[in-house]
């Protein structure tokens, strides 16, 4: 597992998008042909929010364990291994800054087709199209900042309700337009 660290909040910043970009196009170059996608989500996909200035992203691939047996080819780009971590038919591995150990990118891995990624998805898309909840997300990251300071581990636990409610949202919102489109 690996261990929590202190939580840093920085202002949104544009280029993470661009670096998001930057660390995909690493991950379809190591992972291919197993690779279907890379989508950014997490806080800093979402333009204007308060983040952690970590980058989260989601691969999509054919099959989990076919990417458990690439694990190597993630270890090679920089990337500790975490399996699970915590939730089934996911794989989780994390890349941290190799002199300060400061962490970069966080990979929540699926196959295609599962629940998590529209999950994910929908949770990012419900927040870009209303500023108001980015506000209220904002005000609870710095709660469980308050709260947590030296635990990322329990700051994310803290804010899990929170996004638990408005993700319920977010995927009623999500099923209505895709089955409209």
């Amino acid at each position: 597992m690996p261990p929590p660290f202190k939580v840093e909040l920085a202002e949104h910043d544009p280029h993470w998008s661009e670096a998001a970009e930057a660390q995909a196009a690493i991950l379809r170059v190591a992972l291919k042909p197993i690779l279907f996608a890379v989508h950014h989500i997490g806080s800093t996909a979402i333009p204007g929010l308060t983040a952690k200035p970590i980058l989260d992203l989601m691969p999509v691939v054919g099959d989990l364990h076919e990417l458990d047996r690439r694990r190597n080819d993630l270890e090679a780009i920089g990337f500790a291994w975490w399996g699970e971590f915590g939730l089934p038919g996911r794989r989780y591995a994390t890349k941290d800054e190799p002199l300060s150990g400061r962490r970069l990118v966080q990979l929540h891995c699926y196959t295609a087709g599962s629940p998590d990624i529209d999950r994910h998805l929908a949770f990012r898309e419900y927040l870009r199209k209303r500023p108001e909840l980015v506000a209220s997300y904002e005000q609870e990251k710095v709660r469980c900042r308050a709260l947590h300071p030296d635990n990322s581990h329990a700051y994310g636990a803290c804010k899990s309700a929170w996004i638990e409610a408005v993700e319920a949202a977010a995927l009623a919102d999500w099923r209505r337009s895709t089955s409209n489109g």
